[in-house]
């Protein structure tokens, strides 16, 4: 019977392959090469040049680009640089036209009367500004230490629905988190913990509105 040679250990084992570092930029959040192909191209150049200085002499220094370019037309070329800036225009635009949407936003708070002496708040719009119903609605029912939930109206629209006549104090708690710009609401008065879920609503934007219980539906 043929003996079998003993295995040359250099040869067996296998040297792990160390993984490959991945870098992207935090405009786009695509990989620098690929920025060009994104609707924020002038933003991403500057963003890179600040925090990868070596990344951006390798993709968009004067010599890259011109060997980048060097094999385009002049026709071409151009082309290029119109569609860049029209891509980045039409991006600002719909930004922008997102931002004032976002600022006209209106957040109604509502007292309504369910039977009498028994009234529930809801609070509708928040969501507008970013703001996380689940965390507010913690919160609300937090500091009134009653019932909070996010729930869906009889237009199918979210909306923080909370136990009690506590419509003055809500508007009173977003007013104070937005007043000053701080961390955590109140500017310069510190504000009061848990604020922060409250912040970034246009105070302007909110209404106050009650609906009370119609006489039949009381009876």
């Amino acid at each position: 019977m043929a003996s079998t040679a003993p295995e040359d250990p250099s040869t067996s084992e296998k040297v792990a392959t160390p993984p490959v570092e991945m870098f992207y930029c935090g405009v786009c959040t695509f990989p620098p090469e690929y920025c060009e192909f994104g609707t924020s191209f002038s933003k991403c150049k500057e963003w890179l040049h600040t925090e990868r200085l070596d990344l951006f002499e390798k993709y968009y220094s004067d010599e890259a680009l011109q060997a980048k370019l060097g094999t385009l037309s002049v026709e071409a070329q151009s082309k290029l640089e119109k569609d860049t800036a029209k891509k980045e225009a039409k991006a600002e635009a719909k930004a922008d036209a997102a931002r004032k949407k976002k600022m006209s936003s209106p957040v109604i708070i509502k007292r309504i009367e369910r039977n009498k002496r028994k009234y529930v708040t809801s609070i509708r719009g928040l969501e507008a500004f970013d703001i996380d119903l689940k965390k507010a609605s913690k919160f609300f029912a937090t500091k009134f230490a009653t019932g909070a939930s996010v729930t869906k109206n009889a237009a199918g629209i979210d909306e923080i629905v909370v136990q009690g006549d506590v419509s003055q104090e809500v508007y009173d708690m977003i007013a104070e988190a937005n007043e000053g710009g701080g961390e955590g609401g109140g500017g310069g008065k510190g504000g009061k913990k848990g604020l922060d879920v409250l912040k970034g609503v246009v105070v302007d934007n909110i209404e106050m509105v009650e609906e009370k219980k119609k006489k039949a539906d009381a009876e």
